[in-house]
């Protein structure tokens, strides 16, 4: 059996002073996205002029942009990484297991501190560039008075917390690698500053770079 419809699909509303039914179409919900998409994107380009991405900086890598790069899928890699044990490891003993994994909270909440106490004391200063900002200022209070990138600080920390819990080795290679990259970012990091402050060399003698008191 068929059956003949002459309204398109549509939601159809009854006039009780007419004998002809009014079709009124709804509008996609595609449509209310686009300005939320547009507010959205340009929020983003914003933030990432702000923080000092160009298109002459991504071509070039004038201000560190492909570490930027390779520290973000460092880190992707190390969330997704699947837990990997020497085989035959095993701790039988229950007290050294709550001793690992006490270690590895007290790395893992260290390092959380560490990185929200960074975001909070660096403010606008914030640029996930090793290169600084334009309009800056070098942060040397809070938690910059005991070491001396203490956002690369606090996420080596949590990656070995996280290592140590799961006692994975896989996460401990791609936490060295973590560690030679911010190493190497630091560095960077750390020669750019000094033309652009002339008061990081003495602070840079004064407070460590990743390790308070230590290194």
């Amino acid at each position: 059996m068929t059956v003949d419809c002459k309204y398109p699909i549509g939601l159809v509303e009854r006039n009780p002073s007419s004998t002809q039914p009014k079709v009124r179409f709804p509008l996609p919900s595609s449509l209310f996205l686009l300005p939320s998409s547009f507010f959205l994107l340009r929020f983003t380009m914003k933030i990432l002029t702000d923080w000092g991405f160009t298109r002459e900086g991504w071509r070039k890598n004038s201000r560190g942009e492909y570490l930027v790069l390779l520290q973000g899928g460092l880190l992707t890699g190390f969330v997704i990484l699947p837990v990997y044990q020497l085989p035959g490891l095993k701790i039988q003993s229950t007290h050294l297991l709550y001793i690992i994994w006490f270690m590895a909270s007290i790395l893992g909440l260290t390092g959380l501190i560490f990185i929200i106490k960074a975001l909070i004391d660096l403010g606008k200063n914030l640029t996930p560039l090793p290169y600084p900002i334009e309009n800056g200022e070098l942060v040397q209070t809070g938690i910059y008075g005991i070491v001396r990138h203490p956002l690369y600080s606090g996420l080596i920390l949590a990656a070995l917390g996280w290592t140590l819990f799961q006692m994975s080795i896989s996460h401990l290679i791609v936490s060295a690698l973590l560690i030679i990259l911010f190493e190497i970012k630091a560095n960077r990091e750390e020669t750019w500053l000094t033309k652009k402050y002339p008061d990081y060399s003495e602070y840079r003698q004064r407070v460590k770079k990743l390790i308070p008191g230590i290194y």
